[in-house]
């Protein structure tokens, strides 16, 4: 039975907060983006008109209501799996069947993500065929959704099985260092899906090939020559089979690292405006910046470990939620619960470290290209087809914005513009 005690209530009023705090910060830059969003700020004069910005408008809201929807649905559906019994009555069902340890720790995370992922559909299909239909940029069939959710399914247990396998078996085996070997494991499993997402994974849901251009192709390699980087590794993808949105994005790491551009972003952008993406996709690569979150993330996550070790035999913390024995998969889920609802209060952080990144990428493109105006360009072209909002709160961009908002980002590239030409 689920005790209520100082932990339950300390946790409740943690999660409670963190689920407020989120719902008010979208509400509250729903409410500045009505206040504002009819006007066109200063460095959009010109590029954008009033059709234009209604639709920019409409966009966020419905999109950032519905997103309120999702978090509080995995909220609700959080809560009922941690108060209602049913983790003792799971556990106790996978424990009548005398399995091997590493199995029913399997089978026990396999059960909580299918209910999850059963639970989400409905959602996904709303925000898929609904809002993102009804804006004009889905394009995904029902065939395909479908044959993406099952590809997903498939590669999600895999990776699970691959990673929570080894996991469970170093708890069963190693009593007391298994978290500084899981700790390991965990950085070297982190490497490989990153040197294996580009060229195995990836693939397996969009089509990946060399930009057609052959002039663009000159030009490209010209301008990774000019970086001093060589030219593989600069491709373009199918991402118009799902969505008309554009974007441009670096992945992978070692020799399987590459630029990629959406095909809508090749259609609806000059040469130019191409370039100076590419340039600043060519800034994270020069400036090391996966390297950088991926170090982060290890300290982090070698801290993490140890503070899990550390939990995993407290008995109160399985009596809170109707636990007569410690089961140590069992904690491993109620510790990730615990703490799921104060790594919110980490985003700032992290998103500021991003919006560095994305300053620094900005200035690389400059300094590449020689002149910020492509750029400048291709991001009000970007904000166009995506129909990004132009007015968000600055209390809410400082709190989930990865790339500083638009007109600070394009006010800045024009102020250095600016300065070049003087």
């Amino acid at each position: 039975m689920i005790q209520f005690n100082a932990l339950l209530f300390v946790f409740l009023i943690i999660f409670a907060t963190s689920s407020v705090s989120r719902w008010t910060l979208t509400r509250t830059n729903i409410h500045h983006l009505r206040k504002f969003g009819h006007q066109v700020p200063e460095v959009f004069r010109g590029e954008i008109d009033d059709k234009t910005l209604s639709r920019m408008t409409d966009y966020t809201v419905d999109s950032s209501r519905f997103g309120s929807i999702e978090h509080l649905f995995d909220d609700l559906v959080m809560l009922t799996i941690l108060l209602s019994g049913f983790l003792p009555w799971l556990a106790g069902t996978i424990l009548s069947y005398k399995l091997h340890f590493i199995l029913s720790g399997l089978l026990f995370f396999a059960a909580l993500a299918a209910i999850s992922g059963i639970l989400n559909i409905p959602l996904s299909l709303y925000s898929t065929f609904v809002i993102e239909k009804r804006h004009g940029f889905s394009t995904i069939t029902l065939k395909l959704w479908i044959t993406d959710l099952l590809k997903n399914l498939l590669i999600s247990a895999i990776l699970m099985v691959l990673l929570l396998g080894p996991l469970l078996a170093l708890i069963y085996c190693v009593e007391k260092t298994w978290w500084l070997w899981a700790w390991i494991f965990f950085a070297a499993f982190q490497l490989l899906i990153l040197w294996l997402y580009p060229v195995i994974i990836a693939p397996l849901f969009n089509k990946y090939e060399p930009i057609e251009d052959q002039e663009l192709e000159q030009r490209i390699i010209s301008i990774m020559e000019k970086a001093g980087l060589k030219t593989k590794g600069v491709y373009q993808v199918d991402a118009g089979r799902r969505s008309k949105h554009s974007n441009a994005y670096f992945t992978g790491i070692g020799k399987t690292k590459r630029i990629v551009l959406f095909d809508t972003l090749l259609e609806s952008h000059t040469s130019d405006e191409i370039l100076s993406v590419l340039a600043h996709e060519i800034g994270h690569w020069k400036k090391k910046h996966i390297i950088k979150q991926l170090i982060f993330m290890e300290i982090a996550s070698f801290f993490l470990f140890y503070l899990v070790y550390r939990l995993m035999d407290w008995s109160f913390m399985y009596q809170t939620f109707g636990f007569e024995l410690n089961i140590p998969y069992v904690g491993l889920f109620l510790i990730t619960a615990l703490f799921g609802p104060i790594s919110f209060y980490f985003t700032p952080l992290v998103s500021m470290i991003f919006r560095k990144f994305e300053r620094e990428a900005d200035d690389y493109s400059y300094r590449l290209v020689g002149t910020t105006k492509p750029l400048r360009s291709a991001l009000i072209r970007l904000a166009k087809d995506n129909l990004a909002n132009l007015h968000p709160h600055p209390v809410y961009a400082w709190f989930h914005y990865s790339h500083p908002p638009l007109t600070e980002r394009i006010a800045r590239l024009q102020q250095k513009g600016s300065n070049l030409s003087s």
